[in-house]
C-alpha cells in the first residue's frame, strides 16, 4: 500500500541528533530483520591506554555483530606513534572481540591515515571509495579472526 504525501515537507538543514536517533533506530530494526539478529547481537567496545599522567596515549572505539568486528576510530597521538601503541590497541580489540564470538573484523582508513598498518596486521583490502577530500581515498579491509590450531592438532 502506498500512502498520499501531497503534502509532506523536506526540511534541510544542519546535524539533527533526533533525526539521526530515528533513522539509527529505524534501520536497525530493518537490519535485525534482514539478518535474523537482535539488539542482544551487537555490543560497543573500546581499549584506551594512558599514560603515568592519565593522559590519553591512544584508543579505539568500535563494535561487534553477530561475530564480526567493526573498527570506528583507533588513534594514537603523535608523540607516541613510534612506539607499538597501535599494534597494542589493536590486538587489545581483537582479542575482546574474539573473546565475544568474533571470528572476522573490518576497517576502513583514508589513504593519508594508516592502511598500511592494518595490512601489516593480517588486513586484506576488499575496496576503495574514490572522491575524498585532497585527492584520498578511502580504504576498506576485512580479517579473519578464526583461532588457527596449531599443526598436529
Amino acid at each position: 500500500m502506498t500512502h498520499d504525501h501531497d503534502h509532506a515537507t523536506l526540511h534541510v538543514g544542519e546535524g539533527d541528533a533526533a533525526l539521526a536517533k530515528l533513522l539509527d533506530q529505524g534501520l536497525d530494526a530493518f537490519n535485525f530483520a534482514a539478518t535474523n539478529t537482535t539488539p542482544e547481537d551487537q555490543g560497543e567496545l573500546s581499549v584506551k591506554a594512558v599514560d603515568e599522567n592519565g593522559e590519553l596515549i591512544g584508543g579505539l572505539t568500535g563494535w561487534t555483530w553477530s561475530g564480526l568486528f567493526g573498527i570506528d576510530m583507533l588513534w594514537v597521538r603523535e608523540d607516541s606513534r613510534k612506539d607499538g601503541w597501535g599494534s597494542r590497541l589493536l590486538r587489545a580489540a581483537e582479542d575482546e572481540a574474539r573473546r565475544r564470538g568474533c571470528d572476522r573484523a573490518n576497517v576502513s582508513s583514508f589513504t593519508f591515515q594508516a592502511p598500511d598498518f592494518y595490512r601489516r596486521h593480517g588486513y586484506v583490502e576488499t575496496g576503495r571509495v574514490l572522491g575524498i577530500p585532497g585527492g584520498a581515498e578511502d580504504v576498506h579491509f576485512h580479517k579473519s579472526l578464526a583461532v588457527q590450531a596449531p599443526p598436529g592438532n
